[in-house]
């Protein structure tokens, strides 16, 4: 009987433990196992007015870039500055080889010289036939005068007057053969300006001052007509091209500050504005292309093509409903907020607007004040999803 008594006990005191560890496990499933209520952190949706700011990615480029080559193939001669120079207005940066064209210069100075000459001994001819025919004119003149008084014959006088006639044909082909002269020494001069300037071409000179930024080739190098050997830039032509997205573009336009942070000076803000907006945009990425000048050149100028993060400020906008960007959520497709009702949640869609650089979205449709929404949760939420309001979650900020 005393066996029976103590089995019995013995069962009893386990089926309580077993019970109380039941209960146990049934409540850290309810409070904090896979059944226990999702820690959410709400906020209360205010009216507020916002400042909306762009931001976006471009890189250093320059409004004005100078590419310095030759006008005709041929051999680099010298190359007298490196990436990294700063050039002042018409140095010489470098020479193609002449090859023989100070020979052919040579030559042509002195078939200028042979024309010039030719020039003047026609030029005296010129003078020679004219006296020739002044000197018919007046014996011409002389004979008729003394045929009226029969002091010469008829033929004496026809024959001063075909004196004149060869004068007179003598001279008008002198004179042709002057202008035929006069053309010629244009053309051989021409030709030797030509010859000098395309000399002068072998020089390359910077058209600005300005910085060299690129050296494309060497001395002995040969390059095409057209080729650059070296690029310039002016510094005070730098601008930062900027993409921005175009469904947060709305208000963007020139004249509005910006802020510039340069990869490499990532603790430097350097102001700026937006310079123009691009009439063509980027369809495969959706994105607005702007530039962005510095509003003051920085005294160690980027590199072209180094990356910059710019800053637009927007427009004050009109005070609205406000939430945070964090939120924000897509469901079914939809975007939207959890609205939290009498510890249950609703799925509210809505419509955005523009957004600060703090991470607040102005809502158009879907809110009107006043409603608590969700901001930050332990795991994804859904209708059904049973909520615990917490203060902050381990691991996100509130």
């Amino acid at each position: 009987m005393k066996n029976f008594i103590s089995l019995h006990g013995r069962t009893i005191a386990l089926a309580s433990v077993l019970f109380l560890l039941a209960g146990l496990l049934g409540y850290v499933a309810l409070r904090a196992g896979p059944m226990a209520p999702v820690a959410v952190t709400v906020i209360s949706v205010d009216s507020q007015s916002i400042k909306p700011a762009l931001f976006g990615i471009g890189s250093v480029e320059a409004r004005f870039t100078h590419k310095i080559g030759p006008t005709f193939a041929g051999r680099i001669k010298r190359v007298e500055v490196q990436s990294g120079d700063r050039v002042a207005k018409g140095q010489v940066l470098g020479e193609m080889d002449p090859v023989d064209l100070d020979d052919k210069i040579g030559a042509q100075e002195a078939t200028l010289k042979r024309a010039e000459a030719t020039l003047l001994a026609v030029e005296a001819q010129v003078q020679e036939v004219g006296a020739r025919k002044a000197f018919a004119e007046i014996q011409t003149k002389r004979y008729e005068q003394l045929l009226v008084a029969r002091s010469v014959s008829e033929e004496g006088a026809e024959a001063k007057r075909q004196e004149l006639q060869i004068a007179q044909a003598s001279l008008s082909a002198a004179r042709a053969n002057l202008d035929a002269s006069r053309q010629e020494l244009n053309r051989v001069r021409a030709d030797r300006d030509g010859l000098v300037r395309q000399r002068a071409n072998l020089r390359l000179i910077s058209p600005v001052d300005g910085i060299v930024t690129r050296r494309d080739a060497d001395p002995g190098t040969t390059v095409v007509a057209g080729q650059a050997v070296v690029e310039v830039v002016e510094p005070s032509s730098i601008w930062v091209s900027v993409r921005f997205d175009q469904q947060r573009a709305q208000g963007l336009s020139a004249q509005l500050p910006a802020q510039i942070v340069l990869r490499s000076r990532a603790s430097d803000f350097l102001p700026g504005q937006v310079l123009r907006i691009e009439p063509h945009a980027d369809a495969v990425t959706e994105e607005i292309l702007a530039k962005v000048a510095f509003s003051q050149i920085p005294q160690v100028l980027p590199p072209i093509g180094e990356l910059a993060e710019v800053t637009v400020a927007l427009a004050a906008q009109e005070s609205m409903p406000v939430v945070p960007n964090a939120s924000i959520q897509r469901v079914d497709g939809r975007l939207g907020v959890w609205v939290v009702e009498d510890g249950s949640l609703r799925f509210a869609p809505i419509k955005t607007g523009a957004t600060d650089l703090e991470g607040r979205v102005q809502i158009l449709q879907g809110l009107s004040g006043g409603e608590q929404i969700a901001v930050y949760s332990f795991k994804a939420l859904d209708a059904n999803s049973r909520i615990k309001v917490v203060d902050r979650i381990v691991g996100k900020s509130s």
